[in-house]
C-alpha cells in the first residue's frame, strides 16, 4: 500500500521489466516511466518450476520460462507476499488467491489489456477482460485411459465439483454452462473411444 505512483502497467512495460535483457539494465522505477521514483525496483516472483512463472513469462515476455534472473524467487507465495508488503519499491506477481488473502498488505496493479486498464477480480477474470494474465487450468485425458471406469468417474466428479472446489481454494470458477459443455464433450469423447 505504500507504493502510490503505480496504478497500472502496459504489457510492454511489464516486458521491459521482466525480459532477460532487462537484467542488470532496467534497475530503477524511472526507467519504466520518467515520472516514477529514481529508486531501485525490487522484484519478486514464483520459482522457475512454477506454472504461474511459466504462464506469466509466456504472456508477458513471449516465451515460457524466459525472464531476468535477478529477482527473489520462491515457491512459497507467503514469502513473496511478505517481501512485497515490506518494501514500497517492490513489484511481484503470484496467483490472485494470495492477493485476496493479503489485500490489506498489498496494492493491486491494473494491466492495460489493449483497450482499458483492468485490475484482476472475479468479474474481470470471468468475463475475459483481465488479459493476458488470467489463465485457465486444464486436465487432459488420453483416449486409452477412458477405457477405465475409474478414470471416467474421476473426470465426471472433477467436472461436477470443479466450480465449488475452485472457490474453496481461491480460484475463479467457470460459468455453469462451461461445465455442462465440458461434461457433454467428455461424454462424447468417452463414447467415441470405446
Amino acid at each position: 500500500p505504500a507504493n502510490e505512483w503505480v496504478d497500472s502497467f502496459t504489457v510492454e512495460e511489464l516486458k521491459k521489466i521482466w525480459e532477460p535483457a532487462a537484467q542488470g539494465k532496467i534497475m530503477k522505477w524511472n526507467q519504466i516511466r520518467p515520472e516514477w521514483p529514481n529508486e531501485e525496483i525490487h522484484l519478486f516472483g514464483p520459482g522457475v518450476a512454477s506454472g504461474t512463472y511459466d504462464y506469466f513469462t509466456e504472456a508477458i515476455v513471449g516465451k515460457s520460462g524466459s525472464s531476468r534472473g535477478d529477482f527473489t524467487a520462491s515457491e512459497d507465495d507467503h514469502v513473496l507476499v511478505q517481501g512485497i508488503a515490506g518494501d514500497k519499491y517492490s513489484l511481484g506477481f503470484f496467483g490472485l488467491a494470495y492477493y485476496a488473502e493479503n489485500k490489506d498488505k498489498l496494492t493491486l496493479i491494473g494491466v492495460h489489456n489493449g483497450t482499458e486498464v483492468v485490475k484482476p477480480s472475479l468479474e474481470t477474470v470471468k468475463n475475459g477482460t483481465y488479459t493476458p494474465l488470467s489463465r485457465p487450468l486444464f486436465i487432459y485425458v488420453n483416449s486409452t485411459s477412458v477405457a477405465s471406469t475409474e478414470v471416467v468417474e474421476f473426470v465426471n466428479f472433477y467436472i461436477d465439483n470443479a466450480g465449488e472446489l475452485s472457490k474453496d481454494v481461491g480460484y475463479i470458477p467457470l460459468p455453469d454452462e462451461k461445465y455442462k459443455s465440458q461434461k457433454d464433450s467428455f461424454k462424447t469423447f468417452v463414447e467415441s473411444n470405446k
